[in-house]
C-alpha cells in the first residue's frame, strides 16, 4: 500500500497551474467562457474524487494497523496473563527479603532482582506495561480497582493512596487493573487546615504572650 497520496497543498498548486493553462489556452483559441466553466467543473469533480480516495486510503491504513495490533495482542494475552502471577511472586519475595543481608542471602536477593528485571524487560518488549500508581496519582477506573478506602492527611480524597498489586496493560488494553487503596473523602484537609491556620495561631499566641 503506497502512502504517497497528494497533499492539499499539492492539489491546490495543480489546480492553480491548470487554471492558468486553461485560461491561456482559452484566450488563444477563442473558447467561450461556458466551455471553460465546464472544464473547470470537471476538474473540481476529479479533485474531489482524489481527495476522497486519499481519505479512504488513510482510513484503511489505520484500520489495518488496529487489526494487526488486536491480532498480536490476542495471540499473547493468555500467555501474558499466565506470567503475571510469576511477576507478583517475585515482587513479594523482593519486598520480604532483608535489605541488609550478607553472604548467600545477599546473592539470592541479587539473583531475584535480576530475574525480576529480566521479566519486566520481556514484558516491555512485547508492549505489556506495568501499572503501579504512586501516592497522590489520580484514580483511573479504566486502569485501577479500588480495594478499600483509608483516611490520609497527605493525599487528597479520591486519589490513590497505595498500590496493593500492580496491574498491566497490553497495547493500551487493561488485562489486569492495579489493586489500589484510595484516600477517603475529605482526606488531605487536616494537612491543608494546619498549614492555613498556622500563621493565625502563631499571631494569637504572640498576642496572648504579650498580654501575659
Amino acid at each position: 500500500m503506497s502512502d504517497n497520496h497528494p497533499t492539499q497543498a499539492e492539489l491546490d498548486a495543480i489546480e492553480a497551474e491548470a487554471d492558468a493553462i486553461l485560461n491561456a489556452d482559452a484566450v488563444n483559441a477563442g473558447v467561450e467562457p461556458t466551455v471553460l466553466d465546464q472544464v473547470a467543473a470537471e476538474r473540481d469533480e476529479w479533485k474531489d474524487r482524489a481527495l476522497r480516495v486519499a481519505a479512504e486510503m488513510e482510513n484503511l491504513k489505520r484500520r489495518s494497523e488496529t487489526q494487526q495490533n488486536d491480532a498480536r495482542a490476542f495471540a499473547i494475552q493468555r500467555f501474558a496473563k499466565d506470567l503475571l502471577p510469576v511477576a507478583d511472586s517475585l515482587q513479594r519475595a523482593l519486598q520480604a527479603a532483608p535489605k541488609d543481608s550478607e553472604g548467600p542471602a545477599a546473592a539470592l536477593v541479587t539473583g531475584l532482582e535480576l530475574v525480576e528485571k529480566a521479566l519486566q524487560g520481556a514484558f516491555a518488549n512485547n508492549n505489556l506495561k506495568q501499572v503501579a500508581p504512586g501516592p497522590g496519582d489520580a484514580f483511573d477506573p479504566h486502569l485501577h480497582q479500588a480495594m478499600m478506602e483509608q483516611p490520609s492527611e497527605t493525599v487528597a480524597g479520591g486519589a490513590v493512596l497505595q498500590t496493593m498489586q500492580a496491574g498491566y496493560e497490553l497495547f493500551g488494553r487493561t488485562i489486569r487493573p492495579a489493586m489500589v487503596v484510595v484516600a477517603a473523602k475529605g482526606s488531605g484537609s487536616k494537612a491543608a487546615a494546619s498549614t492555613a491556620y498556622a500563621p493565625a495561631d502563631a499571631a494569637n499566641g504572640a498576642a496572648y504572650d504579650s498580654k501575659a
